[in-house]
């Protein structure tokens, strides 16, 4: 009797072992290092496979990783990892002043250097083993800039996701490098804002011809525009974009075929019999 409990009781304590091995990854705060010397904060949770995508979450401007909470946890409920970081000036990333200070304009202003802070978010996910395939980066607002003009240093990214972005935030240009991007895009603006939601599709047609239509989705709003718009309607659709970016592609449409509807009998034409005219539309019969 006692043998047998003590044989339930260890098979009971492989049992709790093996699900403490196998449960699943938990955020974590990480520090990310850019190359000139910012210490980023960010949070970081694994997928819990590595061959599915790991988000890199670009908050907008004046806000933190805070910000995108509501798309962590439909990101980490699907198994996706993300990490989300303050960008330099933000939150609580340290390294050179708060981003009121930053100037606005100019090529390398501090908020094009964010672009940095991107690229350190990606060394850090290819140091835990993945590859560019599996990394999508999102971003809101400022980071949507900041996301489009990273991709062209980063051309292998699996896709981008834009939530409001501009045509040009802070000198944060966002044309250029899209002129280039052969990956997945998403784009996502509110009616609302009547320039933000031209100046995004003027972005969503730059895409168009750079990646081809099969690769670019366009969601569109009413109300609402950055993390508040992304949190009222698209997070469950930018969760299905993550996995599945690319529509299906259309059939073509079967070869047309002529139907003589005359029948030729010693050189006399004859009206069709009433089988053949049921092959014909009736209009082309008229």
């Amino acid at each position: 009797m006692k043998f047998s409990l003590l044989k339930k009781w260890s098979a009971l304590g492989l049992l709790f072992v093996a699900m403490c091995c196998f449960a699943a990854p938990k955020e974590q705060a990480v520090t990310l290092t850019t190359q000139d010397g910012w210490k980023l904060a960010a949070v970081y949770r694994p997928a819990d496979n590595n061959t599915w995508p790991t988000a890199i979450l670009l908050h907008d401007l004046g806000k933190s990783k805070a910000s995108f909470s509501s798309l962590e946890q439909a990101l980490a409920k699907a198994g996706m990892g993300y990490l989300a970081v303050d960008l330099r000036g933000h939150g609580q990333s340290t390294g050179g002043g708060h981003y009121k200070g930053f100037a606005k304009e100019g090529p390398d202003n501090p908020f094009n250097k964010m672009g940095r802070d991107a690229q350190a978010a990606v060394a850090f996910l290819k140091s835990k083993g993945l590859d560019s395939q599996h990394i999508v980066l999102i971003g809101a607002g400022l980071g949507a800039n900041v996301a489009a003009k990273t991709v062209g240093l980063l051309p292998d990214i699996s896709g981008i996701a834009l939530i409001s972005p501009n045509v040009n935030t802070r000198d944060v240009l966002a044309v250029p490098a899209l002129k280039l991007y052969k990956g997945n895009v998403l784009i996502a603006a509110s009616a609302d804002e009547r320039k933000g939601f031209l100046e995004a599709s003027i972005l969503r047609n730059v895409a168009f011809l750079s990646a081809g239509e099969g690769k670019v989705t366009f969601l569109t709003a009413y109300d609402a525009a950055s993390h508040e718009m992304l949190d009222k309607y698209f997070i469950s659709t930018l969760v299905q974009w993550i996995r599945t970016p690319q529509r299906p592609a259309m059939r073509p449409d079967s070869p047309t075929v002529a139907i003589d509807t005359t029948v030729e009998t010693d050189g006399l034409p004859v009206a069709p019999s009433h089988t053949e005219q049921a092959l014909v539309p009736s209009i082309l019969m008229e």
